[in-house]
């Protein structure tokens, strides 16, 4: 650690992305003084760095490392980087020794041969591997050669093709590392199809954070709000259509909250995936309907425990539901927690979950907005009707200035 700080600067964490990026900082810039001069104009210069923290003796610690690639694509040529986070699934120190290699010299070469083609270089990284060996929960292009690559984009592949369960980015659409984000945070999530995003998703959101806050006794500034899309909620006739998932993200980063995109259609294994990050309260805002579907034994059919087994998941540790009401379109009745009606056996168990406040009513919400269905909005876009006073002013701006869904003036 003190030859370590002694050549790249001194940083709370070892094992970081700070950490990383200033080791392919001072490696990059060497090479490019010693050799430019007299190599400049015929080759290529990069630098490939990690940093790891492999299995300990006793098998304690979080296996995991930050691995990049700073490179020219060609002589002459500004930097262009690469930077993945990756966790490591082998048993022992060697094997994990090994497959770091292996990522390693697949980043290597993917960045010369496959800089033109990111998702192929993405799936390519880990060729002679498989998915139980290793994840990657994170990767960042940046730089003269992906300029027309969109980082929003590699996220969703990193789900797609199995290299994770989940990925993050920002509201700008900077990918984001989960556990630097999230670790020892209260969290609150939404998830949706967002197409596009609503009044309603917003009012929700905003009303299950004042809620929130007084449920988990911490201050706002503490919780982060967080948009998530399920992939079952973005794939059309076993495709998803990158347009669509673009116009998607668009309109999110309006609301300015980081996104999540998960392959978990079921809400117990997303609180699954949360928990390991965080020790605080978690909260999932949803509408009345989605909790009903909760409640619906068929859903549960393939898992061993059925039901019992989803909610013993789902409402473990520090984790609370919050409901947003719904209007009932052939009655125009208002319908709210109290509302919710389930077969006779399991009326116990809903009540225990609710004693136990695992479930929380929203009443303080906005009754007009109860009005507004994505599907109907989509219409109205796409044929030219009264769609405006639906969304917030920022969405309705980024979908007039980019023709998202079919707009057209």
């Amino acid at each position: 650690m003190q030859v370590s700080d002694a050549i790249y600067g001194e940083c709370q964490r070892y094992v970081c992305r700070e950490r990383l990026e200033a080791m392919l900082d001072y490696e990059q810039s060497l090479t490019r003084e010693r050799l430019s001069k007299s190599r400049g104009d015929s080759s290529s210069f990069f630098t490939f760095a990690d940093t790891v923290s492999a299995r300990n003796y006793h098998g304690s610690n979080e296996c995991h490392a930050w691995m990049g690639m700073r490179f020219q694509a060609g002589p002459n040529q500004d930097d262009s980087t690469i930077i993945l986070h990756v966790r490591m699934r082998d048993e022992s120190n060697a094997l994990q020794q090994e497959t770091l290699g292996i990522v390693g010299v697949n980043l290597i070469h993917g960045a010369y041969t496959l800089h033109q083609e990111p998702a192929v270089l993405l799936a390519s990284l880990i060729d002679g591997l498989s998915t139980d060996r290793i994840e990657i929960d994170m990767i960042d292009f940046s730089g003269p050669a992906f300029e027309e690559m969109d980082n929003r984009i590699m996220s969703l592949h990193l789900v797609q093709l199995g290299l994770t369960g989940a990925a993050m980015f920002s509201a700008d659409g900077k990918a984001l590392q989960p556990s630097e984000v999230l670790r020892k945070r209260p969290l609150l999530i939404e998830r949706g199809r967002f197409r596009p995003v609503t009044h309603v998703n917003i009012d929700m959101l905003n009303v299950a954070q004042t809620e929130f806050e007084k449920v988990c006794d911490a201050d706002a500034g503490s919780i982060i709000p967080i948009m998530e899309i399920s992939m079952h909620n973005l794939v059309e006739d076993g495709e998803v259509c990158l347009e669509d998932f673009v116009s998607r993200a668009e309109v999110l980063a309006t609301t300015g909250h980081i996104v999540l995109i998960s392959d978990f259609p079921e809400h117990y294994r997303l609180a699954n995936y949360l928990s390991q990050y965080t020790n605080r309260p978690i909260g999932l805002a949803m509408g009345l309907g989605t909790l009903r579907s909760i409640f619906d034994e068929q859903y549960y059919e393939g898992l061993a425990g059925g039901i019992l087994e989803s909610l013993g998941q789902l409402f473990k540790d520090q984790i609370s539901i919050f409901v947003y009401p719904l209007k009932n379109t052939v009655t125009g009745k208002i319908e709210c927690l109290e509302d919710l009606r389930l077969p006779n056996s399991l009326h116990h168990l809903f009540h225990y979950i609710r004693k136990r406040n695992g479930i929380f009513p929203l009443e303080d919400v906005v009754h007009q907005y109860l009005d507004i269905h994505s599907p109907d909005v989509i219409d109205r876009i796409s044929n030219g009707g009264d769609w405006k006073d639906m969304v917030p002013e920022s969405v309705a701006a980024a979908i007039m200035q980019r023709k998202l869904f079919g707009y057209s003036n």
